[in-house]
């Protein structure tokens, strides 16, 4: 893993969001202006909704799940019930024992990691740079789990800029779309996700879950590379186990040389 260190949008071959999810915009990230009334950082639980995703779609094998995240919608519902919503474009699989790269290498298990070894589905939420934060899903296997590296802005970008600004010192150019969660940390800015995520289940939280893509890559639309900010971890420094929907411009990075070597592969069509 990295080192330690408004208006509604509708996009074809996506599950349609609620429409009056972005009404009442607010200043604050939480829609109240009272830190004592907050419920920002709830743990209330809900019955699943019919087109959530459900534990047996996580319980696969962590590269399989990686790979499988690619398309599905991520949504965080908001204190004062709107929702954001972002279709997951880029993913790194984190193995866990062997993986040196892995917060859980050689079967280490601690209290900051334990969401690492709970059931899959589970959100594993780590602190960078002592600032920013980093969001993951337990899969299969011992300790390991799914970096969410890059979604795609489907509803509420407004709010999203909203929660951005209030991360970034001094007067900046307002965001651009492609640049609000393109990258780990900035997707839990855009989203509002912090510490008091670790441990939540995705089958099981009123704040945030999963729902569904209903238009799915395929093989030949994945790209496979190596993961970013991992640093010098020997042979696991280069293993594929970054992917991301080729083609979309809300990926954090793009390996052109990757994407190039798929084109030289696929076959021509004679018309």
């Amino acid at each position: 893993m990295p080192a330690l260190s408004g208006p509604e949008l509708r996009f074809p071959g996506v599950l349609s969001p609620p429409s009056d999810a972005l009404k009442n915009p607010t200043s604050t990230p939480d829609g109240n202006s009272s830190p004592k009334s907050s419920k920002y950082f709830a743990t209330e639980k809900k019955q699943p909704q019919p087109s959530q995703l459900q534990a047996d779609f996580f319980n696969q094998p962590c590269i399989s799940l990686a790979k499988s995240f690619l398309g599905q919608i991520l949504v965080r519902k908001l204190p004062d019930g709107r929702e954001l919503w972002g279709r997951i474009v880029e993913t790194e699989a984190y193995l866990g024992g062997e993986d040196e790269a892995s917060h859980s290498k050689g079967g280490k298990q601690t209290q900051r990691n334990a969401a690492m070894f709970m059931k899959p589905g589970t959100l594993y939420v780590y602190q960078i740079y002592g600032i920013y934060f980093c969001v993951n899903v337990s899969s299969q296997g011992e300790g390991a789990a799914v970096l969410l590296r890059s979604l795609e802005p489907l509803q509420g970008l407004d709010v999203m800029r909203e929660l951005r600004s209030t991360s970034r010192k001094g007067p900046a150019k307002p965001l651009k779309d492609w640049q609000l969660c393109n990258g780990p940390s900035k997707l839990c800015q855009a989203f509002g996700i912090d510490k008091a995520f670790d441990q939540r289940d995705l089958t099981q939280d009123a704040a945030i879950w999963m729902v569904p893509g209903q238009e799915l890559p395929g093989e030949q639309d994945v790209v496979a590379t190596a993961r970013i900010g991992i640093g010098n971890r020997g042979e696991w420094s280069q293993k594929p186990l970054r992917f991301y929907l080729r083609g979309n411009k809300f990926v954090s990075v793009v390996d052109k040389k990757m994407e190039r070597e798929m084109a030289a592969m696929e076959p021509i069509s004679c018309s």
